[in-house]
């Protein structure tokens, strides 16, 4: 479970370039989209908002991933472990975290990469 932190909305960011996502083709050679389709229009009118709820949702991880920068975490894993580290950063896909400082229950790891598919939980204070 991860705890999120107030977010100071004082903070402007750019807003994202909005993204349509059109259907397929009729087949696979189609050169274009009949607009006045009904399964065009349905999709196009169901696409936005899930886009606008997807960015907003991108935007809070993202802003969860640099509060985080340098804080202590504690990570529970999976047969009841439960570690402690300074978390460093994560790579592109989420797949990976960097910690340093890991305590761990057989020591001290200096630096470390933990799989994120390994880890049940991540808290950390502001």
């Amino acid at each position: 479970m991860i705890t999120l932190p107030k977010w100071n909305m004082d903070v402007k960011m750019a807003t994202p370039v909005p993204v349509l996502r059109l259907p397929k083709g009729p087949d696979p050679h189609s050169r274009g989209f009949d607009p006045q389709s009904a399964r065009f229009i349905a999709l196009c009118r169901t696409s936005i908002p899930q886009q606008l709820i997807r960015s907003e949702l991108r935007e809070r991880f993202l802003r969860c991933l640099l509060s985080m920068a340098n804080k202590k975490v504690r990570l529970c894993m999976y047969e009841n472990v439960e570690l402690q580290a300074t978390f460093g950063a994560s790579d592109i896909d989420v797949m990976n975290f960097q910690v340093s400082d890991l305590h761990t229950p057989i020591g001290i790891q200096k630096e470390a990469l933990i799989r994120s598919r390994d880890v049940i939980s991540l808290t950390f204070d502001l």
